[in-house]
């Protein structure tokens, strides 16, 4: 990478990132922050993608019978989908106040705020029991959940990436990024032993209520860890700026009229670069499972398909923070576009390899899946960090993070499943992936590098030495 990716900075922004502007302050250390924010991203991923499965294996009889299981997997499905639709919502609220009063509150309420809803859904009556309201309730409570990850994913990661070393900012920011297989490991992990110490009568009864209610607990031990941060030194330093700009009789926009009025390029870019990383996650982890078990293609057990996504998310979770340490030496940039190529062509490969029904076969399909998906999830904690200032960072990261996922993420296992009933062909679902890809590649490869800036400064109007790639 040539000198000139690096913008000019003016000698106050220089002292600023090693003497308090990017630098950790005060009695929280890196680890300690790292250790928080994962702590809260595991617990909350643990109840969202816990509802990911259930949605794929339970609820279809629970809350949902109908005399076509391919209805009710549909139905349930859709449920799943809901949650997107609260994520953006969410994202603009908690960015709006994150903002305005700080990272750690929100964190702290996005927290408690998904443990309930989880919880809930724990104690929630089947449609036997209730009819009609079971299933509506569970959307409310599904809704909820989507409105507490919309604003917890921002604050997690942006806590990291101002308090951290400027220079490894990808490494530690993508820890928060390895709580998402975190939670899948304990969702999938504690469902995968359910099934296998329960008869399938047991299990739709009463056992897959078991993880939900565990949450209570889950969410107690991130508290006790998210609390004993500090606010980052950046954010402190931004809010002080604002204040004496009030003193002055200066008023801010709200920072989500900031966003869109600044930084529109940099929302497509967020849009965009999420787009592959979140359809190929749920076609790799969630929709495999409804592939292989409940398809007219195949009837495999639950616990041949959660297990081998549990091996997946167990090696994803060990590889996310070196893709983020690999982006800080070769560039987001890189190692983002190696990881949407990768999961473009993975897609078939994919396809062919779950198709054999396989156990270790199967095992291989998810793990280089998810390998080139942590290509892309592990810079992208910087790299949407770095697109901002700070101002508006949490509001704009989590705008671009939380829109892609409803037309991305969202909707991913609900085409899956469309494309692979109407064409009767799991590779129908690798074209969707490998398009998803290209739209990926567009817009990661048309962007600046990002790596050299220092979150002190305002990158809304790149230099003309920040355009060159």
């Amino acid at each position: 990478m040539s000198t000139s990716d690096k913008p000019p900075e003016a000698p106050a922004a220089r002292f600023g990132e090693h003497s308090g502007g990017d630098a950790p302050r005060g009695s929280s250390t890196i680890v300690k922050v790292v250790a928080a924010s994962m702590a809260g991203t595991t617990v909350e991923w643990y109840d969202f993608f816990l509802y990911g499965v259930a949605a794929a294996l339970v609820f279809p009889k629970v809350f949902f019978p109908t005399d076509d299981p391919t209805v009710g997997t549909f139905l349930a499905l859709g449920t799943f989908a809901v949650g997107f639709i609260a994520r953006p919502i969410g994202g603009l609220v908690f960015g709006q106040y994150g903002d305005k009063i700080g990272r750690k509150p929100l964190l702290v309420f996005s927290l408690v705020t998904m443990g309930v809803a989880t919880f809930a859904i724990g104690l929630l009556p089947g449609y036997a029991m209730i009819g009609i309201a079971a299933p509506i309730i569970l959307v409310l409570l599904r809704l909820i959940q989507g409105f507490a990850l919309g604003g917890e994913w921002g604050g997690a990661v942006l806590i990291v990436s101002e308090h951290g070393d400027p220079a490894r900012r990808g490494y530690w920011a993508s820890w928060p990024q390895a709580g998402a297989p975190g939670g899948q490991l304990l969702a999938n992990g504690l469902l995968a032993l359910l099934a296998l110490f329960q008869s399938d009568e047991a299990f739709l009864s009463w056992g897959w209520r078991i993880p939900f209610l565990l949450s209570a607990l889950l969410v107690l031990i991130g508290l006790y860890i998210r609390l004993s941060v500090e606010e980052s030194p950046v954010f402190r330093a931004a809010q002080a700026q604002a204040q004496q700009r009030a003193a002055a009789g200066e008023k801010d926009s709200m920072p989500i009229i900031e966003v869109f009025r600044r930084y529109p390029r940099e929302v497509l870019t967020a849009m965009g670069a999420r787009f592959a990383e979140n359809v190929s996650y749920y076609i790799f982890t969630i929709v495999v499972i409804t592939y292989l078990t409940k398809s007219e293609l195949h009837t495999l057990s639950n616990s041949f398909v959660l297990n081998a996504v549990l091996i997946g998310a167990a090696v994803h979770l060990v590889t996310i923070p070196i893709w983020g340490a690999l982006s800080d030496r070769f560039g987001r940039k890189s190692i983002y576009l190696w990881g949407a190529t990768g999961v473009g062509v993975w897609g078939f490969v994919f396809i062919f390899l779950i198709d054999t029904e396989s156990f270790a076969l199967t095992v291989l399909a998810v793990v280089g899946g998810l390998l080139f998906h942590g290509a892309m999830y592990g810079p992208q904690a910087a790299f949407l960090s770095e697109l901002f200032g700070t101002k508006v960072r949490y509001s704009g990261v989590s705008v671009g993070y939380q829109l892609a996922s409803v037309v991305a993420g969202g909707l991913a296992p609900f085409i899956a499943v469309s494309l692979y009933t109407a064409f009767g062909s799991g590779y129908a679902v690798a074209v969707y992936v490998a398009a998803s890809a290209l739209i990926t590649m567009v817009a990661v490869a048309t962007y600046p590098e990002t790596r050299h800036r220092t979150l002190a400064a305002d990158h809304a109007l790149p230099t003309r030495s920040d355009a060159v790639a």
